[in-house]
């Protein structure tokens, strides 16, 4: 089983790039974490349900059959504890698992519907790469308290 975190485009700035880098390497230490970015799509006369579709269409291809998590407003909101049981028990289930981070403009409608589950960050609307940041955090965390360790506190 991997855990799959498939985003739309690449960090744009430098130094949230650094962090999100960091935060994926240590969750590896804990979870068979497998990074995915496909290409975002530029958004032509404001057409950003295309956009959405397409982009949908590229992280479809990107994770195969992979469960699908949604991360997106309106998902569940979990305490760290919480989703630690959670993400282990998805661990437990042997199949692979995407967390899926929609671009800009969000996530296509059709990955949204073919989810098993949504989570959410925050009750408040983030920027995709924060929250790609939040979840590789979240993830790491997940690992040190599933294990014991001190950094949760």
């Amino acid at each position: 089983m991997r855990l799959i975190v498939a985003v739309v485009g690449k960090p744009k700035h430098a130094s949230l790039g650094a962090a999100i880098r960091e935060y994926e390497e240590r969750a590896r230490r804990y979870w068979p974490l497998h990074v995915v970015e496909v290409k975002d799509e530029p958004v032509r006369a404001a057409n950003t349900t295309v956009a959405r579709q397409r982009e949908g269409e590229r992280l479809s291809t990107a994770i195969g059959n992979a469960r699908i998590v949604a991360c997106e407003v309106g998902g569940r909101c979990m305490s760290s504890e919480e989703f630690a049981d959670w993400v282990q028990r998805l661990r437990e289930a042997a199949t692979d698992v995407a967390f899926v981070i929609g671009g800009a403009y969000g996530l296509a409608d059709d990955l949204s519907k073919r989810a098993t589950a949504r989570v959410s960050f925050s009750t408040w609307t983030l920027p995709h790469e924060l929250a790609r940041l939040v979840l590789a955090e979240q993830l790491y965390r997940a690992g040190t308290i599933l294990r014991g360790e001190p950094y949760h506190k």
